[in-house]
């Protein structure tokens, strides 16, 4: 039996998660995590971080998860990464200026124009609008960059040395063909030339990023030539990690974003591109619903009366489901599903005694599970059969909010013990990866069944509560189609 460790990273927006997976057990037998925020001082829209804060949380993090265990049982790592964002390196493969991130909004104007020009849907936060707003914005940049990499390709790139994408996060940056798995020629042109030049090649499902190299030994502290897994981005890695690798099995994120997605072992294409036509990172495909507001829509609530989550929390309870008739439309950062980058939130149905923290919490919870409710619809209508729901993420500690969730859906809802699902799908790529090298034919989904625990607290809707935000939700729609058409 393997008796090997496996790290697994994410490197997220707020900050860097870490698990070790004991590959005997399938168990989880070390955590650490390190903080860190946004650049302060930015332009309204605008959110950016340093890539060397992120390289730092990793070695931070790995420094602790190592700190008891033999580090000489450790056979792999994998990284989860935020998707999205943009890593430009010049020549010497020096960062040319901070990433922006998949919450940055300030190329709504350069998305609208890729998507004229392709015919297609492209977010505001994908990577192509990103790469035209720094061509349009600061050109000296775009001129010195030589290298267009997504955040957990260069945190592979600081521990390998070598430079290497895989289809899963590369089918975020508006560049990519989901179906045939591999960049659109079309696309480059239009964007850049040079493109084709300056994005690395597409690993094959299984295959590693390469081995630990003596820089990215001296980083972690650990053996040179360690194999590190081809990785992904945060939602492809949450579903290896929720189990989330064969169809029926609806996942849900409950992160600074809200997102929805499934496994298929067909492409899934929106007519209106509001459903992203992601590939998974286990040689499937991933479509998957984001909506960019939702741990953060609860701690504006914080922010605002000075109180805890846990707080707030209970006092919403205590409110009636609907809020008395407050009605949160919860695009505080713009939204992507609707496409409405530029949108901004809104608060309806205020009458006397409402405007009271419990109440104006409980909206906020319900007003992100409605909008996230609205997208799941779509991914139904599309195809995708939902035969049970997981939730995952931050939020998903919070009970009062998978209670409406579960009540919005009117289906139970599985709260997975392994709250870190994208760092435990990592983790779990890394030991797949080495098992496959070993010469074992072995698919991801089987072992991802040794890893991930399912036996979490089942959450029942409330019958008492379905027509009541079945009427919410028909509202909400409503209410969105007046203010943004």
């Amino acid at each position: 039996m393997d008796d090997g460790l496996y790290l697994g990273f994410d490197v997220g927006t707020q900050g860097t998660k870490g698990v070790v997976l004991e590959a005997g057990s399938g168990r989880v037998v070390a955590r650490a995590a390190q903080r860190y925020g946004l650049i302060a001082g930015l332009p309204p829209g605008a959110a950016e971080q340093h890539p060397d804060t992120w390289v730092a949380a990793v070695a931070g993090v790995a420094a602790r998860l190592t700190a008891d265990i033999g580090r000489e049982r450790i056979r792999g790592l994998g990284v989860s990464g935020q998707q999205h964002g943009l890593v430009l390196l010049d020549a010497n493969d020096a960062v040319v200026r901070p990433a922006k991130l998949w919450c940055d909004a300030t190329a709504a104007e350069e998305a609208r124009e890729l998507s004229a020009a392709l015919e297609r849907a492209v977010p505001a936060g994908f990577t192509a609008p990103k790469i035209r707003w720094v061509q349009r914005h600061e050109p000296e940049n775009w001129r010195r960059s030589r290298s267009v990499l997504l955040p957990h390709d260069y945190i592979n790139f600081r521990l390998t040395g070598r430079k290497t994408m895989e289809a899963g996060d590369a089918s975020g940056t508006g560049l990519f063909d989901c179906i045939a798995r591999r960049f659109d020629r079309t696309t480059l042109e239009i964007v850049d030339p040079r493109l084709s030049e300056m994005l690395p090649p597409i690993l094959p499902a299984g295959a590693p990023a390469g081995g630990l190299s003596k820089a990215g030994a001296d980083l972690l502290g650990l053996s040179e030539g360690i194999t590190v897994a081809a990785g992904g981005g945060d939602n492809m890695m949450s579903a290896i990690g929720s189990g989330a690798t064969r169809p029926g099995i609806l996942v849900v994120s409950i992160g600074t974003s809200g997102t929805a997605f499934a496994y298929s072992g067909r492409p899934i294409i929106d007519p209106e591109g509001l459903i992203a036509a992601f590939c998974d990172s286990t040689g499937g495909w991933l479509p998957l619903l984001c909506v960019m507001n939702m741990t953060g829509v609860a701690e504006e609530m914080c922010a605002a009366f000075g109180a805890s989550l846990d707080d707030l929390t209970a006092a919403a309870a205590a409110v009636p489901a609907g809020a008395g008739g407050l009605l949160l439309v919860p695009y505080f950062q713009g939204e992507r599903v609707p496409n409405l980058p530029e949108a901004s939130g809104a608060l309806t149905g205020i009458r006397p005694g409402l405007l009271r923290p419990a109440h104006l919490f409980r909206a906020a919870l319900e007003g992100t599970m409605l909008s996230l409710a609205l997208g799941i619809e779509r991914l139904e209508r599309l195809g995708i059969r939902v035969e049970s729901v997981r939730v995952v993420g931050g939020g998903a500690q919070n009970t009062l909010w998978c209670q409406i969730l579960t009540d919005v859906l009117v289906r139970p809802v599985t709260r997975l013990p392994e709250p870190e699902s994208a760092a435990l799908g990592a983790a779990v790529q890394a030991w797949w990866t080495v098992r496959r090298a070993a010469g074992e034919a072995v698919g991801a989904d089987a072992v991802a069944a040794q890893c991930v625990v399912t036996d979490g607290a089942v959450i029942a809707p409330d019958p008492r509560h379905t027509d009541v935000y079945r009427d919410s939700r028909e509202h909400l729609r409503s209410i969105v189609g007046r203010l943004f058409g």
